[in-house]
């Protein structure tokens, strides 16, 4: 799949279907990630899955920072690989790591010294704390391979090595499954065993990936010696990167409310939300694979002055998009107590899941074009707007909502205030993002070639 016009020649339709497949795995390796996880911490019993809910939060906020970063590092290497600077995205790719390395060690030391003030104020069960401990303590310290990891195959991505992406990160899904057995079950480490086998998992595949990166792709080259010509790519992709964590943060943020209400509802009720989460990212296995190739895609476009094309790419896949989530609402409405069954044998907690899978996945359409909004924004080099379309989503709609349902009281209330979020962002961000491509498009320098978008 890579190639140097890749994203900007040819059919855009056929690029994003064939980036789509090669990604499939990938987005299968996410989504097998999380149900891995939730399949062998359940067999532990009611707690630990409840432990996993309240850690997902705080799970999502550390990995926003690290994709945060990731976006500022592709967005400025899809611009000069679209403007066929290849020394510059080498430069951008090496600097990039080097911030991105630092920014974990941070983030791991802080977060191993607030564990328990973290989850203090979420009030969780104090009989999950504990298994809180155990996995979170782990997790922080090889928090560093999953940042690696993430920010590697996306520029693998930005650079068209979609099928190497894919791949690398189901094989890293797999191992996992393995080692999870082996830590959880056969050596009994529990809690512990889950995040040391997402972390080895990780490791192994951060090597690939950065390997494929520096011997195949050259986008490693010296940048330690120069400080100043370090700080100076940092600021490039802060520039882009520090919109980009604000507007993510605000996903953590989302999370931590909705959990911080659920609780109101006991532990039964954080189980059954935080698995039917896990399973809701099942669903969004195709519109991933599609979304993970847009930004690159948009931001190639934008660095080679190909506006018309970023149009184009638009209307296909908001088109794709939506009319697949309304598929996945009405498939999920009739198979949802079949499939919960699978996740727990907990009548309440299966109950809790099934009506969340009854009622959240009716905004799964628009949701995914609030999210393919971000992308183009930020592909055309405006991560402010980005950042305050996800500010709009969450600070404006989902927490006060979720916190009224909350008030009110009742889950279907709370799983209701997702679904009016999800459905009002999305019709907001396509109108925002329809006026953006399509003034870009009216710009088209006369003359540019534009290329078959069909």
């Amino acid at each position: 799949m890579s190639g140097k016009n890749f994203y900007t020649g040819g059919s855009i339709i056929r690029t994003l279907l064939a980036s789509s497949v090669a990604m499939l795995p990938g987005t299968v390796a996410i989504t097998g990630y999380n149900l891995t996880d939730a399949y062998f911490v359940s067999r532990l019993g009611t707690l630990p899955l409840a432990a996993m809910g309240y850690t997902f939060p705080v799970i999502v906020l550390v990995n926003c920072l690290y994709r945060g970063v990731g976006v500022g590092m592709s967005a400025c290497c899809s611009h000069a690989l679209g403007g066929k600077k290849h020394a510059k995205a080498a430069k951008i790719v090496s600097s990039g790591m080097v911030l991105l390395a630092i920014f974990a060690a941070v983030l791991a030391t802080v977060g191993l010294s607030a564990i328990d003030w973290t989850f203090a104020k979420y009030h969780v069960d104090p009989a999950a704390m504990p298994f809180i401990r155990d996995y979170m303590s782990i997790w922080y310290v090889g928090s560093f391979t999953i940042a690696m990891c993430m920010a590697g195959n996306d520029i693998l991505i930005t650079a068209g090595d979609t099928r190497w992406a894919g791949a690398v990160m189901f094989g890293g899904m797999l191992l996992n499954i393995p080692l999870n057995w082996l830590f959880i079950n056969k050596m009994g480490m529990g809690m512990r065993g889950a995040a040391v086998a997402t972390i080895i998992a990780q490791f192994l595949a951060a090597c690939v990936v950065l390997a494929r990166l520096g011997l195949y792709h050259r986008l490693f080259t010296s940048c330690i010696r120069r400080v100043r010509r370090l700080l100076h790519v940092w600021r490039a992709i802060l520039r882009i990167s520090l919109p980009s964590i604000a507007g993510m943060l605000m996903f953590p943020l989302g999370i931590g409310v909705t959990t911080y209400v659920t609780n109101m509802f006991g532990a039964v009720a954080v189980a059954g939300a935080s698995a039917a989460m896990r399973i809701e990212t099942a669903a969004f296995i195709f519109p991933m694979s599609f979304g993970m190739t847009l930004m690159p895609m948009v931001g190639q476009n934008f660095g080679a002055g190909l506006f018309g094309r970023i149009d184009e790419c638009r209307r296909i896949a908001t088109s794709i998009v939506f009319y697949f989530g309304l598929a996945m609402a009405v498939l999920l409405l009739f198979i949802a107590p079949w499939l919960t069954g699978f996740f727990t044998g907990d009548p309440e907690v299966a109950a809790v899941m099934t009506l969340y899978l009854r009622i959240v996945p009716w905004g799964f359409g628009l949701i995914e074009i609030h999210r393919y909004s971000t992308f183009f924004f930020t592909g055309c080099n405006r991560p402010n707007a980005a950042a305050v379309l996800n500010f709009f989503r969450i600070g404006v709609l989902l927490v006060p909502l979720s916190l009224l349902a909350g008030w009110l009281g009742g889950l279907p209330l709370l799983f209701g205030a997702r679904l009016m979020s999800d459905s009002i962002s999305g019709s907001v961000g396509w109108a925002c993002m329809t006026r953006l491509t399509k003034g870009l498009s009216a710009r088209q320098p006369a003359g540019k070639v534009v290329g078959r978008v069909a």
